[in-house]
């Protein structure tokens, strides 16, 4: 019997444990520190600064502009290598043989839209079936009982998160669309915990 009992008692932390992982991971994502991965458009961008820098540099020099001047066209040649070694190479590379390539119409257009993309964060609830998919898959492959079992546990956590995603978005909608009733909503779902009410506040502004 306490054999039992010790292995109920793993399984249970053990399953704790990976709902506050998912948890936790759906919280971060409303945060700054989940980004995704650079595209196509921020990689361009960034070997387009490089480029940019390096002509800057060059002018500074050639049009015997001021030593401060020059100084800082250089630094930010240097510093602008750092940018393309962590955004990587583009697949791609746009035309900028020159300066005047460099400024051309759509360098502007892609600078405008790297801008965009960049300032885009994961949502929430990807992050979190993305975070159950894996695990999913790892206790899928290591099989056993406490694997199975896990994989069951796992599924139903996603279940339940597809429903609490799904429940979420209705009840916004219904107090976007019936701001008469907003006080009435309210009201019936005062009786929700202080610590339900802050993990869908906070899944909210995810």
């Amino acid at each position: 019997m306490k054999i039992l009992y010790d292995s109920k008692r793993v399984q249970t932390c053990y399953r704790t444990g990976i709902f506050a992982c998912v948890v936790v991971c759906l919280l971060l994502s409303g945060c700054d520190s989940l980004r995704f991965a650079p595209n196509e458009t921020q990689k361009q961008n960034a070997w387009l600064h490089n480029r940019t820098a390096v002509f800057s540099a060059d002018t500074a020099r050639t049009e015997n502009a001021s030593q401060k001047l020059q100084a800082l066209t250089q630094l930010g040649e240097v510093q602008s290598r750092a940018f393309t070694s962590y955004y990587g190479l583009p697949n791609q590379f746009p035309h900028a043989d020159t300066a005047e390539d460099v400024l051309a119409e759509s360098n502007w257009q892609l600078a405008d839209k790297a801008l965009q993309t960049g300032a885009a964060r994961p949502d929430g609830w990807q992050v979190a079936d993305t975070a159950i998919e894996l695990g999913i898959g790892i206790f899928a492959l290591l099989g056993g009982v406490y694997g199975t079992q896990t994989v069951r546990f796992l599924k139903q956590a996603r279940n339940k998160s597809k429903a609490l995603q799904e429940i979420i978005t209705g009840n916004e909608l219904f107090k976007q669309q019936n701001a008469s009733s907003t006080d009435a909503f309210k009201q019936a779902q005062s009786n929700q915990s202080t610590e339900t009410r802050r993990l869908v506040a906070q899944i909210k502004t995810a």
